[in-house]
């Protein structure tokens, strides 16, 4: 029996990862039907202790974990470790004497508690001086309920507010505005501001890196000569070839060296690899790491099903999906801007073809929407239980390649 979990990024004011919100993801004989939430929460402790585990997930930031009324209860948050969760109360949990003891003896041992999908109730007011942040969902509170919370948590400075389900940079601004302090939602992979888009010298050689390695034949001359014509590029690449990915019998001395030693396909993802963290400047990494687990999903989707697309086309759909939040530009320029095939370009512009229905299953588990998810496996003949790995497989690969520069 597979554990699975889905993670949603929580970010802070200036866009910086904060936490993870871990949600449960039914075993695969039974993936996406309703299950009781008490079910739920045990399973996910059960498997963050005994599978994956919090560092896995987490990176070593925070865990949003829900828990249930009757696991507070039980006590089940004392089973994972007070400095790396986050106790989450759901919102069907009911305010009373027995719950609030609950929540004191938390307190007491140092675990920090926040309330999810707050909605107001005067019976809540008890619980403020025990709780550390307030969620907010922006996609179903008014701006007159939103306002209600504002003011409750007034005289409790020491709440933090959550603004949850943000969607677009407008509910991103409004939500600084009211004073919110943490962000969760997808607001960073949209552009921010679209603009003209003025490429640096790095970013130049990275993009005639991309242009030669995806040609039907790449020339190592040329490519060896834009690595060397860039110092920053040439350390980053020698760097990358002392990982323990690459069993090698001597040093390596030369770039040219380093490029065969790499082969074709380690070294597109290499060049894809520098490409996202040049793009991605100035940006969370949670982004980085997106864009790269998307290009690896698409990528083992199109190896599994044995299609007529490329595994390579397919990584670098995935790869440039969220190019236009790294860099705050309309997809559509950016395109004009980069020697790409017109199969690609139309692939992330119109959103049409089998990678882009790949690139669609993967935004869905990232979004943890699993019965929309099913019903796209359904639709294409894709095994959920392939589909669901290959996420899992990626989300870790991407975070372990992002460490290598």
């Amino acid at each position: 029996m597979s554990f699975y979990a889905a993670r949603q990024p929580i970010l802070n004011r200036d866009k910086s990862l904060y936490a993870y919100e871990l949600l449960f993801r039914q075993s695969l004989e039974n993936v996406f039907p309703e299950i009781n939430d008490n079910e739920a929460t045990a399973k996910l402790i059960e498997g963050l202790q005994f599978n994956l585990g919090l560092e896995t997930l987490t990176q070593g930031t925070l865990a949003f974990i829900n828990f249930t009324h009757d696991s507070l209860l039980d006590g089940y948050p004392l089973l994972l470790p007070k400095e790396q969760i986050v106790v989450e109360i759901l919102e069907t949990a009911k305010p009373g004497k027995k719950l609030l003891q609950a929540c004191i003896e938390l307190k007491e041992k140092g675990y920090i508690l926040a309330l999810d999908d707050y909605e107001h109730q005067p019976l809540w007011l008890h619980f403020f001086p025990y709780i550390d942040i307030i969620k907010i969902d922006y996609q179903l509170s008014s701006t007159e309920q939103i306002q209600q919370i504002v003011d409750e948590v007034k005289g409790f400075p020491h709440i933090k507010l959550l603004a949850e389900k943000i969607e677009t940079y407008a509910e991103f601004e409004q939500a600084l505005d009211i004073g919110c302090e943490y962000f969760q939602g997808y607001f960073f992979s949209k552009p921010e501001v679209i603009k003209s888009i003025a490429f640096k010298p790095s970013q130049l050689s990275v993009i005639n890196l991309m242009a030669e390695v995806y040609k039907a034949e790449p020339s190592i001359p040329i490519i060896t000569t834009i690595f060397e014509g860039n110092v920053e590029l040439s350390f980053k690449m020698l760097r990358y070839a002392q990982s323990p990915l690459f069993k090698r019998e001597k040093h390596i001395e030369t770039i040219r060296q380093a490029i065969i030693m790499f082969g074709m396909t380690e070294l597109k993802r290499f060049i894809s690899l520098l490409f996202t963290a040049q793009f991605s400047q100035g940006k969370p990494q949670e982004l980085t790491i997106m864009a790269l687990a998307r290009a690896r999903f698409c990528e083992l989707m199109v190896a599994t099903n044995n299609t007529s697309t490329k595994p390579s086309s397919a990584f670098l759909i995935g790869l440039l999906s969220l190019l236009d939040a790294m860099v705050d530009a309309d997809i559509v320029d950016l395109m004009d801007k980069l020697p790409l095939s017109d199969e690609i370009k139309n692939t992330l512009i119109i959103k049409q073809g089998e990678s882009a229905h790949y690139l669609q299953l993967c935004e869905l588990f990232e979004l943890a929407q699993w019965q929309d998810a099913e019903t796209i496996c359904q639709r294409y003949s894709y095994s959920v239980e392939r589909s669901l790995e290959h996420f899992q497989q990626a989300v870790l690969w991407a975070s372990e390649r992002i460490k290598m520069i």
